[in-house]
């Protein structure tokens, strides 16, 4: 294991776990970039790791919040759809991987920052799970189609109910890429490694969650999102 990618990556992690544990949604808008520009082969089941850890962690302190009508249809959706992300998996190199990560975390950005006015149908959740299912298992990155479509939900009902969906999706697509060959013990060691770190984030952002209304630090994390995702867009086409 390389001492400059542990450190690093646990640091881009602390802060996102930061971002995830006040606002429901960040680990992999901002980590999977730094992630995948310190070590492409690192995705997405390094990440799938920690974005299993995260929920569960969400869950043990906000379990009663969760809406799980909600929860389930968005859930539904990703388990059909994941298969396809195993695909993708499967026709893309380590660096074009890189490459996916920055375009969907940037598509991410844009549909945020457009601020589109999606309510919680059932028509939507299917939508977004289903999106969900390729972008998480491809690219880990499953959050903002469901954040999306769960934006104008009260804060600790969206972060709940965002943690049931991410805890079931990431077990499902860590099993997909296991039986489908895509998942290494080099992204499972590292995973693990990081959980620490990841730990260090959400205790920073327990104290935060009902100080913190969060406009602020959205745009931070939007603008932390695209920059770092250029990046990794840069370095894998260059």
């Amino acid at each position: 294991m390389e001492l400059h990618i542990l450190l690093l990556g646990g640091l881009s992690i602390v802060i996102a776990a930061l971002v995830q544990g006040t606002l429901g949604l960040g680990l992999s808008l901002v980590a999977a970039p730094v992630v995948a520009l310190l070590d492409p082969s690192l995705m997405p089941g390094g990440m799938l790791v920690l974005g299993m850890v995260m929920p569960a962690m969400t869950l043990a302190h906000e379990w009663r919040h969760v809406a799980w009508n909600q929860a389930s249809w968005l859930t539904g959706a990703r388990v059909v759809t994941t298969p396809l992300g195993v695909l993708v998996l499967g026709w893309l190199s380590a660096r074009a991987i890189g490459a996916v990560v920055g375009v969907v975390v940037l598509a991410a950005v844009c549909l945020t920052a457009w601020r589109l006015e999606v309510r919680a149908t059932r028509r939507n959740l299917v939508i977004a799970g289903a999106v969900a299912g390729v972008s998480a298992t491809a690219a880990s990155i499953g959050g903002p189609p469901a954040a999306v479509v769960l934006q104008h939900e009260q804060g600790s009902r969206l972060r709940a109910t965002l943690a049931a969906f991410f805890l079931i999706g990431s077990i499902v697509s860590l099993a997909a890429l296991a039986i489908g060959g895509q998942l290494t013990g080099h992204q499972l060691l590292y995973g693990a490694t990081w959980v620490p770190a990841l730990a260090v984030g959400f205790g920073l952002a327990v104290p935060l969650q009902k100080r913190l209304r969060g406009p602020r630090l959205r745009q931070a994390v939007l603008l932390l999102a695209a920059l770092s995702s250029v990046a990794v867009i840069l370095r894998s086409v260059l």
